[in-house]
């Protein structure tokens, strides 16, 4: 036995052996936080179990054949290329659906929350109160808000056809008709600006009295100031509801489902993206394989819209810069 594996015995067993920087840089951060380990150690195990997991397992399904029942098989890209072929039908639609009611629910919205903001930014009694009153219905959940949606705008018997007709106006049939079916989905999302409202007032208090005072000295009117320290300070939290409202006006679901009962509504009127992608997975067909192509598919769409807000944002303002 020579000499230096006796030396290389004699390490391990001493444990002189060094372990490689990365290695050891963990462990020292976990030796030294080891108790804020321990107490996100639920939330930790609840994204690679919930998230990372099924993320993953949908990846590797998107490539199969698999309807739940059976193992998957037949390994290949044909559910990417479904939705472009025989699946084209249900895939343009649904994206007709969401991209028309993104379009024009993303910046009305926007819009609207930062107008009902200026409005209770002002300094006068009974602020606080109706602030919390237009946020209360940004609580009631999803499903909720299309159980009621769905009683309101009945078209016998509902309290809007009712309203309607106690000011001498037509009524509708609101979800029952492909007409009008998504502008009263635009209608009843104005019920959520209290969720965007509250970010703009935080930004519109952030912003310092000495600019507006500085432009009362120049002679600035109310627009002057509006369009040239109002909205450019504000610019980071227009950012920040542009991303989160595409990303969240992608996968509208959970109301429109209970809206329309998982059918997307009469002749697919409410058809939207992640509708589809359920109806694929859990209606009669199971196409599991199927419908987590889909989801990649969004997962791509949004990734590439997202990366493309993020290259072109030079325009936000930073206070720092």
């Amino acid at each position: 036995m020579t000499e230096k594996t006796e030396t290389a015995k004699k390490s391990v067993k001493a444990g002189s052996i060094k372990k490689p920087p990365a290695i050891q840089k963990i462990n020292k951060a976990i030796a030294n936080n080891y108790a804020g380990w321990l107490f996100i150690m639920p939330t930790v195990l609840g994204i690679l179990f919930f998230t990372l997991y099924p993320m993953c397992s949908s990846l590797v399904y998107s490539f199969f054949d698999y309807n739940i029942v059976k193992p998957p098989e037949n390994f290949g890209f044909q559910n990417y290329i479904k939705p472009f072929t025989d699946g084209w039908p249900e895939f343009s639609k649904s994206l007709e659906v969401t991209f028309v009611y993104s379009l024009v629910s993303i910046p009305l919205n926007m819009v609207l929350s930062f107008a009902l903001a200026l409005m209770l930014n002002q300094k006068a009694r009974g602020m606080r109160f109706f602030r919390l009153l237009y946020y209360l219905p940004v609580i009631i959940p999803g499903v909720v808000s299309g159980l009621l949606w769905r009683d309101i705008m009945q078209p016998n018997g509902g309290i809007m056809n009712a309203l309607l007709e106690a000011v001498g106006l037509p009524t509708s049939k609101f979800f029952m008709d492909k007409t009008t079916a998504m502008p009263t989905l635009i209608f009843t999302g104005l019920f959520g600006l209290g969720g965007g409202m509250i970010l703009w007032i935080a930004a519109l208090k952030n912003i310092s009295p000495d600019l507006y005072e500085a432009a009362d000295i120049e002679g600035a009117n109310v627009f002057v100031k509006l369009f040239c320290i109002t909205i450019p300070m504000c610019s980071p939290v227009i950012f920040y509801n542009l991303i989160t409202g595409v990303i969240g006006a992608l996968q509208t679901f959970g109301g429109v489902y209970v809206l329309t009962g998982g059918g997307g509504g009469v002749d697919n009127s409410l058809l939207f993206y992640v509708m589809n992608i359920y109806n694929q997975a859990f209606s009669s067909r199971f196409a599991m394989g199927y419908a987590s192509a889909l989801s990649w598919i969004l997962f791509f769409i949004i990734g590439v819209l997202t990366f493309i807000m993020f290259k072109t944002s030079k325009w936000v303002y930073y206070g720092g810069e």
